[in-house]
């Protein structure tokens, strides 16, 4: 523990070399734009690889399915954005720009669009064979699909409640899978019904659904290059969403074909994408091949991304681009500084650009499923007290964890809302609005309150029997760098304030391989660092992991019945924000109301924006796609390869040069 005292202090008198500004948010319209500006200039010194231009990587968690039809994991995603393409794309500057939709309209109140879509695009196999060519009927089968609830997809939730239709077909297809195992019984007042299991082991009444049919989703084929949604309700943010899991095509006779093979391997998808996954050797490597056929392939530039698994990427990455191994290579924070100093690869390391697609929190999970030894119980009677949570946000000093991640200038990578500043704006950025100003322009950590939130809270943990001190386990993921070393440090200045008499925080490994399932998603974990990855360019997007049916901290499982009263008022913030559709700053503010809610009763930590690590990288990500929601930022499209890194310097010169663009 010694040695971590002495690496923060080292840490916090560092002088900042720079500061990044959080991203600002994409536009988008309702037909093609007109031409932009051209993307960045690389560095001058960098020389673009025009022949044999494969970007070589590693990789250290291996995906679990190429399924881009149900999977919402950034890692599983990464590859699906390459090689599958959706209805409209961005530019570097975050500018809507058509791609499978050469065009597009809205009816007058944002309920039905239709989109026009390319022709002479084909899917292909991953040997390069041109299956079939693309048509609107692909966007029925990929929402046929992900409506159909015994395909369990993770996205279905963009389709639920905006799709006409896909609940209806969602639960229809839902009560089909459970009345095999339903049995017969009476209810309270005698009458027949059916009970099924539910998961927690307790018997429960299988409610009736009336009968749904695929072809009442409101996703049509009006031809073969003539596409229509039908919405529930006005979306005006509609078009920012089809570049996302269900929203893109799929093939649907190779579907049937595949059945649950689907997405199992590269044989068993197609693609229509600017590469093409040639080889997917799990836990060996995988190769991108460049598309012959891809509809725009004088904008891809590189010929080839080969991806080579190694579970150490994370410690021998810099010392396999140093010897021209790899191409890319992220720098340990313990690393880093030692790497600056050095003449050899000073002006070879810049950050990562700063994503405000993607934010961090730390959680307190309502469901609690771990291991005894952890006190679970002991957990839910503190965990269910405000005071309780109240004292743990103050006492979290967020600065020092962050220092883990960005050693040179961790103040860029801190988050006051669970919405990311500069993440969308109507008249102003979203995270001013309203009762959301107050912590957007503040910091949570305050010593003197934390302490005065901990006298309340023992008092009222005592009398409902709780003990001290309260055992909290907090997890990470071995494979992801420096969590381990994040976790120690919010171990230590949580425990430092609030006294470990009161709480004991428990670190602990979570398994390599399938994280999320194993740790977050079973509630395996009391206090735990959670992520959210916007799916459009709304402040909606940002409720999703706190609906009723989200596997981010069960809020909504809880038993005692003050949480279940301020969830409830919650639920009804939201759901008056989602009513307002024609008036955006209206809708802004009750969106910011119900966000700072949550944050009021403390049920969440926000905490950092995507982390913002520093890299040796022969890429120039200025180049790439940019919107501050899904997958753009995930496409290799549009960059080209470089004989070198650019150094901090140039770096910087870049991004001012992207601002002001930006700014028009």
């Amino acid at each position: 523990m010694n040695t971590m005292k002495r690496l923060l202090s080292a840490v916090l008198t560092l002088t900042m070399v720079f500061a990044l500004a959080a991203c600002g948010g994409s536009s988008s319209g309702t037909s093609a734009p007109s031409t932009t500006a051209p993307a960045a200039a690389p560095a001058e010194t960098a020389a673009a690889v025009t022949e044999n231009a494969v970007y070589r990587t590693l990789y250290a968690a291996e995906v679990t399915t190429l399924n881009y039809l149900i999977t919402g994991q950034t890692n599983e995603l990464t590859i699906a954005a390459n090689v599958v393409d959706c209805l409209v794309e961005y530019d570097s500057y975050g500018n809507v720009e058509p791609a499978l939709a050469t065009s597009w309209e809205q009816n007058e109140d944002a309920t039905v669009w239709t989109f026009h879509i390319r022709e002479g695009v084909n899917w292909m196999d991953k040997d390069g064979n041109v299956v079939a060519p693309v048509t609107a009927n692909d966007w029925v089968s990929s929402a046929q699909y992900a409506c159909d609830a015994v395909n369990e997809s993770d996205t279905f939730y963009t389709m639920s409640g905006v799709v006409a239709g896909a609940d209806a077909y969602y639960d229809w297809t839902a009560y089909q899978m459970a009345l095999p195992t339903a049995v017969d019984g009476t209810d309270e007042n005698g009458n027949p019904v059916k009970f099924v299991t539910n998961e927690d082991g307790e018997q429960e009444v299988l409610e009736e659904v009336p009968e749904a049919s695929a072809e009442d989703i409101g996703v049509k084929a009006l031809d073969d290059y003539t596409l229509e949604f039908t919405l529930e309700s006005p979306r005006p943010y509609f078009l920012s969403m089809v570049s996302f899991g269900p929203y893109m095509p799929v093939y649907g006779p190779f579907l049937t074909e595949c059945g649950s093979k689907f997405g199992t391997d590269n044989d068993n998808l197609l693609y229509c994408g600017a590469f093409i996954l040639s080889t997917y050797e799990p836990q060996q490597q995988r190769i991108l091949t460049k598309n012959p056929e891809y509809w725009d392939k004088d904008n891809v530039f590189l010929d080839a991304i080969q991806m080579t698994y190694n579970a150490e990427a994370a410690s021998i990455s810099t010392t396999m681009y140093q010897s021209g191994e790899v191409d890319q290579a992220d720098i340990s924070s313990n690393l880093l500084t030692a790497m600056m100093a050095d003449p050899a690869t000073a002006d070879l390391i810049h950050p990562t650009r700063s994503d405000t697609s993607y934010a961090y929190w730390y959680l307190f999970n309502f469901d609690p499923n771990f291991d005894a030894e952890f006190e679970p119980d002991n957990w839910s009677i503190a965990v269910n007290n405000e005071n309780f949570r109240k004292s743990i946000v103050h006492a979290f000093n967020r600065m020092p964890a962050l220092a883990t991640n960005d050693r040179v200038d961790p103040e860029s990578l801190k988050s006051n809302t669970i919405t990311p500043a500069a993440f969308a704006s109507a008249s102003k950025d979203f995270a001013y609005y309203g009762d959301l100003a107050k912590y957007t322009e503040g910091d949570n950590f305050n010593q003197e309150l934390a302490l005065q939130y901990k006298e309340k809270a023992v008092e009222e943990l005592t009398a409902a029997g709780a003990k001290f001190p309260v055992k909290m386990l907090m997890c990470y993921n071995p494979t992801t760098t420096n969590w381990a070393e994040e976790c120690q440090v919010v171990e230590q200045t949580i425990e430092n304030i609030l006294g470990t008499d009161y709480i004991d925080i428990i670190v602990q490994a979570g398994p390599e391989t399938g994280f999320l399932g194993a740790i977050r998603r079973t509630g395996k974990y009391a206090f735990m660092k959670c992520n959210w990855g916007a799916d459009y360019a709304d402040p909606e997007t940002w409720t999703d992991p706190f609906t009723d049916d989200s596997n981010y901290n069960f809020i909504y499982k809880s038993t005692d019945a003050n949480t279940q009263a301020l969830y409830a008022e919650y639920q009804q913030l939201v759901a008056d924000a989602k009513a307002i559709t024609d008036d955006m700053d209206a809708r802004y503010t009750a969106f910011a109301k119900a966000e700072a809610f949550l944050l009021d009763h403390a049920f969440a930590v926000p905490f950092s924006i995507s982390n913002r690590s520093y890299q040796m990288c022969n890429l120039n990500v200025f180049e790439g796609q940019y919107a501050s929601f899904g997958m753009a930022s995930l496409r290799y499209k549009d960059q080209h390869l470089y004989d070198t890194s650019m150094s901090l310097e140039e770096y910087q010169a870049a991004y001012a040069e992207w601002q002001a663009k930006m700014a028009g």
